[in-house]
């Protein structure tokens, strides 16, 4: 029977998603989190033939300290917690979950868009305030620009499984979809337009990222890029957080260069209280959520126990 260990299982099971798919493959033990300290780590795993992690890094150190660890399944599909390379040179196959959530991210999207477009929230609030609605003179009013999707183009930085997902949802509110992707190998039936990067940027309305974040990624959203968007334009990053220079977007919204942004992902996660996209003008945020529906939690769940299964039987799936 082998030993499993999960380092940090809350984000995926705060008590709504049992265990019993993993736990049921070996003797299982979850930590919520393992967040103190490397030795911390180490003292948790040292004993373990499976780790399971999530944010946790398990560095060469850690794989070095634990003699009898056979495998690493990450519950997510980033994995850039884990030193690959090192595992791969001891035999210690690393899977991933790699398409668990494209419709749950391809909606949160669209929450963003309609947050910037319409601002439901808003509006709503202040019908109940005692100034609101009740008090307006007048039989309608609005707090703040009213758009319409139909007509209005997206550009969709990053055109894989979610991007082109985001794409389908933006043909039904009959939107334009223009996109850049350096590496697809596939294309929807639906209307589309590949374009470059910067040609994208400039035309769409609404931009949404969705890269990974690679040395070719990373940043590459700056004040250069920035100054291509249309002052009228959003920007919507469900994706990661290195991709954007986080001080050249508050500098853009906060002298009205681009009209708002909608963030799930920020470059350090919990942010530090001093990031200025906290503080920017029409800046939504949202603490990392796009992923975290319970369907989609119950699919990566179900999937990590099929890694975690496929490496028992002698046949690892999804390695990275």
């Amino acid at each position: 029977m082998k030993t499993i260990v999960c380092l940090d299982g809350y984000t995926l099971n705060p008590g709504d998603n049992p265990w019993d798919p993993i736990s049921e493959l070996g003797e299982f033990t979850c930590y919520d989190r393992s967040t103190e300290s490397t030795e911390q780590v180490i003292e948790r795993a040292s004993a373990a033939n499976v780790i399971l992690t999530n944010k946790t890094p398990i560095t060469q150190e850690v794989i070095d300290a634990c003699p009898e660890l056979e495998c690493i399944a990450v519950l997510a599909t980033g994995y850039n917690v884990v030193d690959v390379d090192y595992a791969r040179q001891k035999g210690i196959p690393v899977m991933n979950v790699p398409v668990y959530g494209t419709d749950t991210v391809a909606e949160m999207v669209f929450a963003h868009v309609m947050q910037l477009a319409r601002n439901v929230g808003l509006n709503s609030d202040n019908v109940r305030d005692e100034l609101g609605w009740t008090n307006n003179i007048d039989w309608t009013y609005w707090l703040n620009p009213q758009i319409e999707l139909a007509g209005k183009t997206i550009g969709i930085v990053g055109f894989g499984n979610i991007g082109q997902r985001v794409g389908e949802i933006a043909s039904a509110f009959k939107m334009k979809v223009i996109a850049h992707d350096d590496y697809a190998k596939s294309f929807p039936s639906y209307a589309h337009e590949m374009k470059d990067l910067d040609t994208v940027l400039s035309e769409a309305d609404f931009i949404s990222l969705h890269c990974p974040a690679l040395p070719a990624t990373i940043n590459m959203i700056n004040k250069e890029k920035l100054e291509l968007m249309k002052s009228e334009a959003f920007l919507i990053n469900t994706s990661r957080g290195q991709l954007v220079v986080e001080e050249d977007l508050a500098e853009a919204l906060n002298a009205g260069d681009i009209a708002g942004a909608a963030l799930d992902t920020l470059w350090q996660e919990p942010p530090q209280a001093d990031n200025p996209l906290l503080k920017a003008d029409n800046c939504v945020i949202t603490p990392h959520i796009a992923w975290a529906t319970l369907d989609a939690r119950m699919r990566i769940m179900n999937m990590v126990a099929d890694n975690v299964k496929s490496f028992i039987n002698g046949k690892p799936q999804n390695t990275v």
